[in-house]
């Protein structure tokens, strides 16, 4: 019968209760150890062109995030710059402080296990994982180092191009395990089996199919990736027929970017023997499942003794890194504002009460990190066609990108609680509420108040409009009203009753109420005099605030001549053409107002 060697080698994957499990972490330690991570070099604080200070642990994982071209990219290379030379001219981060641990000799001895020496009779080389530095320029490097670490930044960092995590996932020069130190990431899975056991888990969480470590395939290590071969009877994973079975699998370097860019981050984050790793979008190649999936491990078992510095344009990702509720993550969002830089931190109590409610957990508010601004909205048919307007406006002027984010809350008494969100993640918040948000204090005061109003410097004109609304006469009184409704009735021949006739009655019940009236006609069904003047003041105010209130009464009075509501209003009015419909003018005046408040 045959067995599954992971099985069998890696009993630790199936099986076995977690708590049983040594942590990947623990075993990469057991592996890399300390003295061989001797000595290191640490990021203690940075400070960013705005002067904003941002002190660092040594296990810490920074996560860059905001807009395009903000900074993002930029600050993980002028980190690794300052690093190599306090005196390299950089344009966001102004000044990094770092500390070394270790001495001269702990140096050298790092080097006699990490490295190989070559000799041309005169001079002495060390080339290892990613460095390849002379002795004389060691010992000068450290000596000097007050001025920056110089090439030592090779030896103890790795910046993760896309292009170099591709390449991290091709075959390993074979060496001699015993005597030789490694060269390539995949020899620390050659030198233990759990390494390789979790790696091949990790694999199959991500896509479903096993990764496999060829052992014995000449002068090169390859990874292969499919199911697990069985072994037979006495086989075991050095035996010809075994291997045999594992070269009909396919190779993971001739497999799709996604694969191999996800062997190779994980491959530098987990066994390199590198301190500091600055990584820029590590979600690239991947799909919203695999990129969540990598975050969430990075932030799991990252191995203690490493930073890990991270530029990501992905939500998913951002999600995978906070489902594990990581205390050393930090997120720092960048926006720019000309030549400065604004930089925020947040820290994890400002996340985790996003992250602690359900409702904005599964939904898309995390998205507002990586936009200029956010304009919040009641309703997903709110959404839809206001994004679509400011669209088809940018791409009449040309204008190819759009950093404005629409959202909804589903209904304005949820609006508050989003605007808090959005506040601590430090992101510019633009609200779109419906007319009849004049109906109550609750929310229109939470909504004011939550984007930094006074409530009581509109109360007063609130109140002049709403008291003069309701002072008007409803369109029918009770007994007209039963009058229009049995008159559609008597117009229904069919055993159920259509939509349309819903629509029907619902629009004469409005005319009975004086704010379901309002709703329809908007700014329009004001009285003339004292009430108009307040709500023109009021709605000015609130637009200082980032407010909003639709003066055509809601979604549906921008077009008049489409008929039904809602997702079926926006799906017609969606066939028009909103750049330069008549009709549509405006709505794209409004949303030219929401949006040029940036």
């Amino acid at each position: 019968m045959g067995k599954n060697l992971f099985d069998f080698k890696f009993k630790n994957l199936k099986g076995i209760k977690p708590e049983e499990v040594m942590a990947p972490k623990d075993i990469i330690h057991e592996v890399i150890t300390l003295d061989k991570l001797k000595p290191k070099v640490w990021i203690n604080a940075v400070e960013f062109n705005n002067g904003l200070k941002i002190p660092l642990n040594r296990n810490d994982i920074v996560v860059f995030v905001g807009p395009n071209n903000s900074g993002k990219s930029a600050s993980l290379k002028e980190m690794s710059s300052l690093l190599r030379s306090v005196n390299n001219k950089t344009n966001i981060i102004t000044e990094i402080k770092y500390n070394l641990e270790g001495n001269e000799n702990s140096l050298i001895d790092f080097f006699d296990k990490n490295a190989l020496k070559e000799s041309d009779g005169s001079s002495i080389r060390y080339k290892g994982l990613g460095f390849n530095i002379g002795s004389s320029a060691v010992k000068q490097n450290w000596q000097e180092k007050t001025k920056g670490i110089s090439n030592l930044v090779d030896v103890f960092t790795t910046t993760l191009t896309t292009e170099e995590r591709l390449k991290a996932a091709n075959p390993a020069e074979s060496i001699k395990l015993t005597s030789e130190p490694p060269e390539h990431p995949i020899h620390f899975l050659q030198m233990n089996d759990n390494i390789e056991g979790f790696f091949c888990q990790y694999f199959n969480q991500a896509f479903g199919i096993d990764l496999i470590l060829h052992r014995n395939a000449g002068g090169e290590v390859p990874l292969y990736v499919g199911k697990i071969p069985e072994a037979i009877g006495s086989e075991d994973r050095l035996s010809y027929s075994y291997q045999s079975k594992i070269e009909k699998l396919d190779l993971l370097h001739k497999q799709g970017d996604g694969m191999r860019s996800f062997v190779g981050v994980l491959l530098n984050a987990f066994v390199s023997n590198k301190s500091i790793l600055f990584l820029d979008e590590p979600e690239a190649f991947l799909h919203p499942p695999q990129a969540r999936l990598l975050g969430k491990m990075l932030a799991k078992d990252l191995p203690s003794e490493r930073q890990l510095f991270l530029a990501t344009h992905s939500t998913d990702f951002l999600k995978g890194l906070l489902e594990f509720d990581n205390p050393n993550l930090k997120i720092i969002r960048i926006q720019r504002d000309g030549i400065t830089n604004i930089v925020n931190v947040l820290n994890n109590t400002e996340i985790n009460s996003i992250w602690g409610d359900s409702l904005l957990r599964h939904s898309n508010i995390l998205d507002g990190l990586f936009h200029n601004q956010v304009v919040i909205c009641e309703s997903d048919s709110d959404n839809r066609f206001y994004s679509a307007m400011l669209s088809s406006i940018n791409m009449k002027k040309s204008i190819l990108g759009q950093d404005t984010l629409f959202l909804h809350c589903g209904g304005k008494h949820r609006i508050p609680i989003v605007i808090k969100a959005l506040k601590q993640l430090n992101v510019t918040i633009k609200v779109i509420v419906d007319f009849d948000v004049l109906n109550n204090q609750t929310p229109l005061k939470d909504i004011y108040e939550m984007t930094g109003g006074d409530w009581n410097n509109i109360k007063n004109d609130w109140k002049i409009v709403k008291d003069a609304i309701e002072s008007k006469k409803p369109e029918l009184e009770v007994a007209d009203l039963k009058t229009e409704i049995d008159a559609i009735f008597q117009t229904i021949n069919e055993k159920n009753i259509s939509k349309e006739k819903i629509s029907e009655i619902n629009r004469t019940l409005k005319k009975a109420s004086a704010w379901s009236y309002a709703k329809e006609v908007g700014r329009g069904f004001i009285p003339s005099g004292d009430a108009i003047s307040a709500f023109d003041r009021m709605q000015q105010k609130l637009k200082d605030n980032g407010v909003f209130v639709v003066e055509v009464g809601e979604l549906e009075g921008f077009v008049k001549s489409v008929g039904n509501h809602g997702p079926k209003w926006v799906n017609d009015v969606l066939t028009k053409d909103l750049a330069e419909d008549p009709e549509l003018s405006v709505a794209r005046d409004f949303i030219l107002e929401v949006n040029s408040q940036i």
